[in-house]
């Protein structure tokens, strides 16, 4: 199992697996919650995390444009970095500062990510499925808080396999 990136001066403590049922419910009470936001003229998932909400969300809005807005933030499994984007929104897509648009992303965690992405699209709806107190001021809607010190398991990071009882967890 990989393990959990330190925060900035927040040691990761807590771990949150989330299944694929309970991420496709969390999505599609985004898309619930979006839904009295509308219209969008499109959405932008932020990859990798944003592609899977997008799609959920896209689909329950009804919504046909999508592009991308692809960043790399860490390095390895364990270490957060600068953020790096690697493509861009469209021009066209991108216009007017980004009014209309819809950006998804599974996560917000110190905000870095939602940062870049409100430098090129100011005026854009920012989404996430899952938010930690650093980053939730800069999205416009989310689901679920949790703390900062949680790493979030998404369910594409994962495979099964035997999960000890939290009772032994500690007897390692």
């Amino acid at each position: 199992m990989p393990v959990p990136p330190a925060q900035k001066n927040t040691p990761v403590e807590k771990a949150f697996h989330v299944s694929w049922d309970q991420f496709h419910r969390d999505a599609r009470a985004l898309a619930w919650r979006l839904s009295g936001a509308m219209p969008f003229s499109g959405v932008v998932a932020i990859t990798r995390g944003g592609l899977v909400p997008a799609a959920i969300v896209a689909r329950e809005l009804d919504m046909r444009i999508i592009d991308t807005f692809c960043v790399a933030s860490y390095v390895g499994e364990s270490v957060q970095g600068e953020i790096k984007v690697l493509k861009s929104v469209s021009p066209q897509i991108g216009q007017d500062g980004g009014e209309g648009l819809l950006v998804i992303d599974d996560l917000v965690d110190t905000g870095a990510t939602v940062r870049a992405v409100r430098a090129l699209l100011p005026r854009a709806h920012v989404a996430t499925v899952y938010a930690k107190p650093l980053g939730r001021p800069l999205v416009d809607t989310f689901i679920t808080e949790v703390s900062q010190d949680t790493w979030i398991y998404f369910p594409w990071d994962l495979g099964l396999s035997f999960q000890a009882p939290i009772s032994q967890a500690d007897r390692g």
